[in-house]
């Protein structure tokens, strides 16, 4: 049945529930005011989706602390087809649930649980996923549907919210939307007529009818309203539509008896509507029998489940009641409630059940938060960290969990929470390694709020708090403060990080027995504050120890986010890659997909250094599928959003595109005075330059990238080669020759084959005849053996070109001939274009290349393509790009209709 004045949303969720029943996934946010119609639309669509499975949730006020609530709530009927999911995905889902031990499950991996379970499910038949009060979903649960919302494509899936009005800082925006409004007159009139409690006057109607704005629930609560208030005289002051709804429920419930109002009040502060819970607690409670619900049989259904006739009825009856009489339900709740089978629970209740410190209220909720915690529940932990952090008697005790609730608040995105904690903490009194703790927090929260400029200063201190008292920890802080200062340097020259480098030499030193990370610390400080050549032997001893240890995922995010760097330093073209890949596999095994992005963006880096370019834009596409299914751009720096875009872009030789993506990375880097993000801009923008032959703008860029002469990295290692490129074509051998001094500086020290080859490559542009002659032939020779063909390709390119310069035309030939091969197959158009002019002036015409393009798919589909070329199956593509194996089959289909083909052995390159 259609429902009054609404014809045209009906028959939006009609061609919705069409579009799941032919194979299709949709999403929908019903929003608008309370009382306006949301909870009857979708009990509509409920109704109408015959064919279908559906699964019904709702948000609950007292439940946002509880994490996964709502999510555990819809997907129960359905968790039999938990055993399709990876071994990983199902681990974490039901960690999260609670269903089974573990480490603490990476949100991203229990998104894509849940997505996966919900496309296993519709394989049986389409599924209507419908959740009420939206607004009220716990975090953890808000956050996996907005995901599952976004991914769905071809699941047979719909996912329907009601919430109240949506602004751009709710988890669902940008989700197709529909807002629901209050009906018309004539509609209203209707309505109000229908519900009329007795004869009323003309007026009045017409007063209800223009304060009610045709929403529904106000239609129909307003006259009773209006009823009460002439019999008693009253006068109803100005309030908002939803407090006068709410102010009307609050006094039809002050109007009933005591032992009723108690029922409604117990009702109210039990969110699950367990109905034997419900009279447990009833029977605690001193005169309440079952007589008091027959009373309120209009405001509250305890058919089943116990239900309020609207949320507003809810939310009335608890805050009409006093703290005291709140307490007292709470209380009665908590003795109610099982503690094995829902200790949570029992702990929320007993924490709104007391008014004192209570160590052992407080006990109980830090398990709780324990718990929460270790099932990706940080929002819950850090709720239940405060309560516990406000009810604990112990002044010390009690600042130690304010250090805990503060960096649950720091990890859920709320540092001025975090640091009010904190400050709270440090008002107590703290020993030395708890002070050091706050430290480091203050540190962090520094690093993510724009003042990182403090954060290695601030780290310096507490290491030196923790040293006499935990080394290791006072180690492993020291190398945060080092690489923290490396990365966020304020200045080209990097005084800071020589200043923070000598301070840790001044303070700390290897023990005779050093692990990896004694290792990375040296070798990092050392090559701050030494020569390069006698930094060098730390520098691969810490190389060589990452390479050979082994370590967990999460271990393994703290160090190689020290070896990788440290083996560029190396130029350890081995190492670099091994080291990418190796840390990529253990985060993708585990599931750890929140530090993937920083992963992906070192192995990318190996990618393009090697040449392999659509390997590289295979991991991008992998790391923006991360960002975009998230809803949020990722919490790391600016160049790990944007750089390989970049770096992409200037090694395709796209001028265009490198120089909007590098001014828009500018603007931000530049505001913060970032150099450790405009460095790397301008080494992309000197390569650019270099290969479509500005060498102008080429010597100016690596002039500015090799400025940056502290920490690993292009400014120190790779511009100067850029600048001798660019120096020696522009005509400018000064500033050629300072690039050359600096390159060496760094090459020598290293001694790798990839090392000496940019070295003697760079150094034969400097030379004539005979000499310059031989080192662009150990270039090549030793360029060979290393795995940087980029480097190799072009070291044919520089000498082919000096060979046409010295008129040796025949042998210029070779080598720029294959100069173009190399670099036409990896895809550095810029050069490959600028070589083959070189072989064109040599007499001999270059072969054009034929591209073998894609341009009638979609982006999405070029994706899944490159994906499915590189040889990974439909279930490992859709692990990649955050969506079901099903959608990926879907796509692939389309790809080989259009382009003719029938297996993914004939899918041509795709740009």
């Amino acid at each position: 049945m259609e429902l009054l004045g609404r014809a045209e949303m009906c028959a939006t969720l009609d061609t919705l529930l069409d579009a799941v029943r032919g194979g299709q996934s949709r999403s929908l946010v019903l929003y608008g005011e309370a009382g306006v119609g949301k909870s009857a639309l979708l009990d509509y669509l409920a109704d109408r989706a015959e064919g279908c499975r559906i699964l019904r949730a709702s948000g609950v006020e007292a439940e946002m602390e509880l994490a996964f609530a709502t999510l555990h709530q819809l997907c129960l009927p359905v968790m039999s087809h938990v055993s399709a999911l990876p071994e990983p995905q199902a681990d974490a889902l039901g960690t999260a649930f609670g269903l089974r031990a573990g480490p603490p499950p990476d949100p991203f991996l229990v998104c894509l649980a849940a997505l996966g379970l919900l496309a296993a499910a519709a394989e049986e038949s389409p599924l209507v996923c419908v959740i009420d009060d939206a607004q009220w979903l716990d975090e953890a649960s808000a956050k996996v549907l907005a995901f599952v919302s976004r991914r769905l494509f071809v699941e047979s899936v719909a996912c329907v919210f009601a919430l109240r009005d949506a602004g751009p800082g709710d988890a669902f925006a940008g989700l197709p939307a529909l807002e629901v409004h209050g009906l018309g007159d004539r509609h209203a009139r209707t309505l109000l007529s229908a519900h009329l409690p007795g004869p009323m006057d003309g007026r009045v109607r017409d007063r209800i009818i223009a304060e009610a704005r045709g929403n529904p629930l106000a239609l129909i609560e307003l006259p009773r309203e209006s009823f009460a208030l002439s019999a008693g005289g009253g006068h109803e002051d100005s309030k908002s539509l939803s407090g006068r709804l709410e102010n009307g429920f609050r006094r039809q419930w002050e109007e009933l008896p005591v032992e009723t109002r108690k029922l409604l009040l117990l009702a109210s502060a039990e969110p699950l509507g367990d109905l034997a819970l419900l009279w447990r607690a009833a029977d605690i409670l001193s005169g309440v029998g079952a007589s008091a619900a027959g009373a309120v049989e209009d405001m509250i259904d305890f058919e089943g489940r116990v239900r309020f006739r609207h949320p507003l009825v809810r939310s009335a009856v608890y805050q009409a009641a006093s703290a005291a009489q709140r307490r007292e339900v709470h209380r009665a709740l908590a003795e109610a409630t099982d503690v094995e089978t829902d200790p949570d629970r029992r702990a929320w209740h007993r924490a709104n059940g007391t008014a004192r410190p209570d160590e052992d209220i407080a006990a109980e909720l830090e398990r709780s938060a324990g718990r929460a915690q270790a099932r990706g529940g940080l929002f819950a932990a850090a709720a239940f960290l405060e309560r516990a952090s406000a009810l604990t008697p112990d002044p010390l005790r009690r600042a130690e969990r304010l250090i805990a609730t503060a960096r649950a608040k720091y990890l859920v995105g709320e540092p001025e929470a975090a640091l009010s904690m904190l400050t709270s903490a440090g008002a107590r009194p703290l020993d030395e390694v708890r002070r050091a703790e706050v430290e480091v927090l203050r540190a962090e929260i520094a690093m993510t709020s724009g003042r990182g400029a403090s954060a290695p200063q601030i780290l310096l201190g507490a290491a030196r708090r923790l040293a006499p008292h935990d080394p290791g920890r006072a180690r492993d802080t020291y190398l945060h403060a080092m690489l923290v200062a490396v990365g966020g340097r304020r200045t080209p020259a990097g005084t800071e990080v020589r200043e923070v480098a000598a301070a840790i030499r001044a303070a700390w030193s290897p023990p005779e027995t050093p692990t990896a990370s004694d290792l990375a610390l040296d070798a990092l400080v050392r090559d701050c504050t030494e020569d390069p050549q006698d930094a060098a032997p730390a520098i691969r001893a810490s190389v060589r120890a990452f390479m050979d240890g082994d370590a967990t995922p999460v271990e393994a995010f703290g160090w190689t986010y020290a070896a990788f760097p440290a083996a560029l330093c190396a130029w350890d073209d081995v190492a670099v890659r091994e080291l990418a890949d190796r840390f990529v596999g253990l985060l993708r095994g585990a599931g750890a997909l929140a530090m993937l992005p920083m992963a992906l963006t070192l192995a990318t880096t190996s990618r393009y250094l090697e040449g392999d370019l659509d390997g590289a834009s295979i991991l991008h596409e992998e790391m923006q599928a991360l960002v975009e299914a998230s809803g949020a751009r990722t919490s790391y720096g600016v160049m790990v959003r944007s750089g390989d875009t970049i770096a992409l872009a200037a090694w395709r030789g796209r001028r265009a595109e490198a120089e909007t993506a590098v001014a828009e990375v500018l603007a931000e880097a530049t505001a913060h005075e970032d150099a450790g993000t405009i460095m790397p801009c301008h080494w992309f923008l000197s390569i650019l330059y270099n290969g479509l032959g500005l060498y102008d703008l080429a010597r100016d860029s690596a002039e500015r990238a090799a400025e940056h002469t502290m920490g690993w990295g292009p400014g120190r290692h790779w511009s100067p080669a850029e600048l001798v490129e660019a120096g020696v074509r522009s005509g400018d051998r000064e500033a050629a020759a300072r690039g050359l001094a600096r390159l060496s500086a760094t090459t020598r020290a290293a001694g790798t084959s990839w090392a000496r080859g940019v070295e003697a490559r760079s150094r034969a542009l400097l030379s004539e005849g005979a000499e310059a002659d031989g080192l662009y032939r150990a270039a090549i020779d030793l360029l060979g053996r290393s795995r940087m063909r980029v480097d190799l390709a072009r070291a044919h390119l520089v000498y082919g070109e000096w060979l046409r310069r010295e008129r040796r035309r025949t042998d210029a030939r070779e080598h720029l001939r294959t100069a173009v091969e190399m670099l036409t197959e990896m895809g550095l158009d810029g050069f490959a274009d600028r070589a083959s002019r070189e072989l064109e002036a040599t007499g001999e015409t270059a072969r054009k290349r034929v591209l073998e393009t894609a341009a009638e798919l979609t982006p999405q589909e070029s994706q899944i393509a490159r994906l499915a070329r590189s040889g990974l199956t439909n279930k490992e593509v859709a692990e990649r790009l955050f969506v079901s194996p099903r959608t990926v089959e879907y796509h692939l289909r389309k790809v080989f209709a259009k382009l003719g083909v029938t297996s993914r052995a004939q899918l041509p390159a795709v740009p």
